[in-house]
């Protein structure tokens, strides 16, 4: 039977400003038997030049892109709080850091995992900075040429840090026909890892086809209601349909089985009443 399937809920933004919003978010990914939870961190001013800042945007928070971006982003005062219910639930949680202030502010915390977002697969700085950390990593590869995965991978090599490619597509929501999940098995023999798969879909499908064929993590978004406010959210799983998913992960292993052609109990009694012996 193989390893069981890393699962992770990514939150990322999905809470909206709310701390109340992310610790049930938290409480449903730990309630399912997920294995972590995820966010993502940003220095605004840092991420975005002012000119794109400074855009008109409606949002709950203002009329620019800058409040916006704003009222999304957790400071030190939530992630204490998020580390704090985190460990209260007994679930992990980690962060996608988009900018090296970022990092810095997530080394604060005793997490054990790091996460390159697929954004900045090509950033070197990041790229350097998480390898020198020595956590495992899982490695997002979406928008991104063999090429330049080649280049992560060196980097994480070379540092000697652990790491695991996450197949992806960075459309949201991701077509079914864009996901290209044969691709998997081929990133596994190239690199000679582990390979997850990190979905924006809407609905299960593809990550149950993920995990059947050796998907060795599965990240995805989920939401309190998929009709909230946020980009994210229509390529985010409903807490119901994560809690379905994780079961039915969790079932693949029993389903696949061990490749082994044998007659079961249960078939020997059909057997011997359909062929007498």
């Amino acid at each position: 039977m193989r390893d069981q399937v890393f699962i992770t809920a990514e939150i990322g933004i999905n809470h909206n400003g709310s701390l109340d919003i992310a610790k049930m978010l938290i409480d449903w990914a730990a309630r399912c038997g997920c294995d972590a939870v995820k966010f993502q961190k940003r220095t605004v001013e840092k991420v975005y030049s002012k000119e794109e800042l400074d855009k008109y945007r409606e949002s709950p928070w203002g009329t620019t892109n800058r409040e916006q971006k704003m009222g999304l982003e957790f400071g030190k005062k939530e992630y204490d709080a998020i580390d704090k219910y985190c460990k209260k639930k007994k679930i992990e949680w980690y962060a996608s850091a988009w900018d090296p202030e970022s990092q810095e502010f997530l080394r604060k915390y005793d997490l054990k995992y790091n996460k390159i977002a697929s954004a900045l697969l090509t950033n070197d700085e990041i790229l350097n900075m998480v390898a020198d950390e020595g956590k495992y990593t899982f490695i997002g590869t979406g928008m991104s040429t063999l090429d330049e995965i080649d280049h992560a991978v060196d980097v994480f090599r070379k540092k000697k840090c652990p790491f695991e490619i996450m197949h992806c597509n960075s459309t949201y929501p991701m077509e079914k026909n864009d996901a290209n999940l044969s691709l998997i098995p081929v990133l596994r023999e190239r690199y000679g890892c582990k390979v997850g798969y990190s979905g924006h879909e809407t609905g299960r499908t593809v990550s149950y086809a993920a995990a059947c064929i050796g998907a060795s993590s599965i990240e995805r978004h989920i939401t309190l209601d998929r009709a909230m406010y946020g980009s994210d959210q229509a390529a985010s799983l409903s807490v119901q349909e994560l809690e379905r998913l994780v079961i039915d992960i969790r079932n693949i292993p029993i389903i696949m089985g061990e490749g082994v052609k044998v007659v079961t109990d249960g078939e020997l009694a059909i057997r011997k009443k359909l062929r007498g012996y």
